[in-house]
């Protein structure tokens, strides 16, 4: 395992100094599950989606940094990344530990995370990685249907179908596949974003702390089956 330097991180005041990471690729239903488990574990769901949009609302100076990225359609960088996590995990409601969404995303963001928890004498206490194999990810992304209203609801075939084929069930407009949700894109999508995600599976692994749960299940089967994961790592500290 990569040992995370002890050297460049500020110290944060008040860093929760235990956190649990949601792994999974898009459509693995990471998400509803990182929702679920900070809800049952009485932890803060920190999405760096959120995060983002956060900052770009209130108009920060971390706000304005991510702008620049954003606009321009690009990827925030690590250390910016790692910097907006780091000032929201020093915020009071996170003492109590956390639920990262989103992050990492890169093995060089796993080594920033355990280089900015050593400060504070934390570590990930579990990382929680939702299997769901590229062909089902494929399935449930190009089930994702919005419909021909300015407001553009949105339906999955899969997870959240209509009441009726086809029809919006809040204005009655057609419902339409995005052009980005089309199986030959996502294919093409994911062959870029996975192999990042397998570099940081592959480190909390070496790390001993990586648990993997298969995603092709009842919802609720996997809430309590990464349950009792996370609780069983709890009674490990």
């Amino acid at each position: 395992m990569t040992q995370a330097t002890r050297t460049g991180p500020v110290p944060v005041p008040g860093l929760a100094p235990r956190l649990f990471v949601m792994l999974g690729a898009p459509g693995a239903g990471k998400g509803t599950q990182a929702e679920r488990l900070a809800t049952g574990l009485g932890l803060l769901h920190v999405s760096t989606g959120d995060l983002f949009r956060t900052a770009l609302r209130e108009g920060s100076a971390l706000g304005d940094e991510v702008r620049r990225y954003v606009e321009k359609g690009q990827l925030v960088p690590d250390a910016l990344t790692v910097r907006v996590l780091t000032e929201r995990l020093g915020q009071a409601d996170a003492q109590a530990g956390a639920i990262l969404d989103g992050f990492p995303r890169t093995r060089a963001q796993a080594v920033a995370l355990d280089a900015l928890l050593s400060v504070r004498s934390g570590r990930v206490a579990a990382a929680l990685y939702i299997e769901v194999p590229s062909a089902e990810l494929v399935r449930r992304l190009s089930s994702r249907r919005v419909c021909a209203d300015p407001r553009q609801h949105v339906y999955n075939l899969v997870s959240r179908p209509p009441r009726v084929a086809g029809t919006c069930d809040i204005d009655g407009t057609t419902l339409e596949q995005r052009p980005d949700d089309r199986p030959d894109t996502i294919r093409a999508r994911l062959e870029r974003q996975l192999p990042p995600m397998y570099e940081v599976i592959d480190y909390y692994a070496d790390a001993g702390v990586l648990h993997a749960v298969h995603g092709e299940r009842d919802v609720n089967e996997i809430t309590d089956e990464l349950m009792r994961l996370a609780l069983r790592a709890e009674r490990r500290d």
